[in-house]
């Protein structure tokens, strides 16, 4: 019988810090249900002391999920670690992942602490989240450029602790396949209770290897991956759950494990966890790229008709490309909406959320005849994206007049706090009118970053997908819209990054602080 390999996703986590790609409480809960249905052993749902609305984040997921565990992030701090341990306290399956540097680099010019400090800090750190679990994590920051001696050191102690599970991170994308592999296969080996815990990887994306160093430590005894969807993740991204998950399923020949995931739902949370981020999904992106199993050489689609082994080593439908779906129409009714968002594993949490979110699909299903998967995905999230609660700035209506020879003119209404400003202006086109006409309401002087435009279906009629991307001072938000008429998605999504940019709270980050 195959070996287990534990899928720890950290997408709603490690995923969030991506610049721009923060998500809401609601956000969050819907990625994890969607994680949960795929079959994912551990979400890591944030990092409870970053602030008030990730703790409350964190707590959330706890309370929906129960067939996954739910983890939080603590650095190895009283505050952190008792943070994590309020946040999980509903969880039916919980753990704290802690962690400390151990780099010289990080320890000296980050902590300023000396090896022993640190060694003494990490054992107090497990203990302290023993008292709360115990399922306790211990990660190495920036395993990757330690000391091969001093790391078997400290993850002695910490597994003498009572830590079950020892993470080797590759914090900063450094290492390469076969180093990274005889790094794992060494440790093992080397500690005299390894055989106590189990051993996992969170490799970065800065040289285009984390699937590979992750893969290269399976086969050098890892049983545990931490990964993200799409390959979500800070700086170049984490370690792509989707590739890794298929590499080990495809190759059985040469991998001694497998994963209990339910991969027909791979596609369908990588479209979920694009829609919330913004982030697209390159095309020739592995495994969930809209080309990943397209045929244009004459030669290949002449052989993939004839044997589809020929060019294909996985069926696109175990990923989830070829599921049936309930296409809903304007004659569908609230039961058939409600039904399907539930399979979907949306759950609104007021009935005010259900009639907003049901009006706009009776609006959007006025516009085009069919209604997808993907069109109920955005409309939940242009319902839930912010709250109603805290939508401070609010596009009333939108007027844009766009024609040969003429300078493109936009008249705008926004509502700022309930009062209603309108306000014209001319721009290089209509899309840019309109931006020019809502910073002249708002007075935001922040910078645009990114315009990005993708269509959510095929056909004429889809709905148009708008990310942007504003920045001021030290914050980045990404601001989502869609609709039919894409100058209208365009001004939404600029509305909804206005008030993400001034109207959420600032998080800490995890690799900072007064460890």
């Amino acid at each position: 019988m195959k070996d287990k390999l534990i899928i720890f996703d950290t997408t709603v986590r490690d995923g969030e810090q991506s610049p721009g790609a923060s998500m809401t409480r609601e956000e969050k809960v819907r990625i994890a249900k969607a994680l949960e249905k795929m079959r994912v052993d551990v979400i890591e749902a944030g990092f409870p002391i970053a602030s008030q609305g990730d703790f409350e984040a964190v707590q959330a997921v706890a309370r929906s999920v129960k067939d996954s565990t739910v983890c939080g992030l603590a650095r190895a701090l009283e505050k952190d670690i008792d943070r994590a341990g309020e946040s999980l306290k509903e969880a039916a399956s919980a753990r704290i992942h802690t962690f400390i540097a151990t780099s010289p680099i990080h320890m000296e010019r980050k902590l300023r602490m000396t090896p022993d400090q640190v060694v003494e800090q990490a054992v107090w750190a497990v203990r302290r989240a023993r008292r709360y679990t115990d399922n306790v994590e211990f990660s190495a920051e920036d395993a990757g450029r330690s000391e091969l001696d001093y790391l078997c050191r400290i993850f002695e102690a910490v597994i003498d602790a009572g830590a079950t599970t020892i993470n080797v991170p590759d914090t900063v994308g450094y290492n390469v396949p076969q180093q990274f592999g005889e790094t794992i296969r060494s440790l093992i080996e080397r500690v005299p209770n390894s055989g106590k815990a189990v051993f996992s990887v969170h490799c970065h994306n800065d040289l285009g290897l984390a699937v590979a160093n992750s893969l290269s430590s399976v086969l050098n005894g890892a049983r545990q991956v931490e990964c993200t969807i799409n390959g979500l993740g800070e700086r170049a991204g984490n370690a792509s759950l989707e590739e890794v998950v298929m590499t080990v399923r495809t190759r059985k020949d040469v991998f001694d494990c497998d994963t209990r995931l339910d991969t027909t739902q791979i596609v369908a949370c990588s479209k979920l966890v694009s829609s919330i981020t913004g982030f697209p999904v390159q095309p020739n992106k592995a495994i969930v790229g809209a080309n990943a199993f397209a045929h244009e050489s004459g030669i290949h689609q002449d052989g993939v008709l004839k044997s589809r082994e020929t060019y294909e080593i996985m069926r696109a439908e175990d990923v989830g490309w070829t599921q049936n779906r309930m296409v809903l129409g304007k004659h569908s009714g609230r039961n058939a909406f409600r039904t399907r968002l539930e399979e979907l594993g949306v759950v609104l949490d007021s009935e005010e959320e259900v009639n907003e979110a049901f009006a706009r699909f009776k609006a959007l299903a006025d516009k085009k005849h069919e209604i997808f998967d993907e069109d109920l995905q955005a409309i939940v999230s242009e319902t839930t994206s912010f709250g109603i609660e805290q939508e401070r700035l609010r596009l009333v209506s939108l007027r844009v007049c766009s024609e040969t020879g003429e300078t493109p003119h936009a008249d705008v209404v926004v509502s700022v706090d309930g009062e209603e400003k309108a306000v014209s202006a001319a721009g290089g086109g209509p899309v840019d009118a309109a931006f020019k006409a809502i910073e002249a309401a708002v007075g935001s002087h922040s910078t645009l970053q990114l315009y990005s435009v993708n269509n959510i279906t095929s056909g004429t009629d889809a709905q148009g997908e708008v990310t942007v991307r504003l920045e001021k001072g030290d914050r980045i938000c990404n601001g989502q819209g869609a609709d039919t008429d894409i100058v209208i998605a365009s001004a939404k999504a600029y509305i909804n990054g206005l008030n993400k940019l001034f109207f959420t709270v600032k998080r800490a980050h995890p690799q900072t602080g007064d460890v």
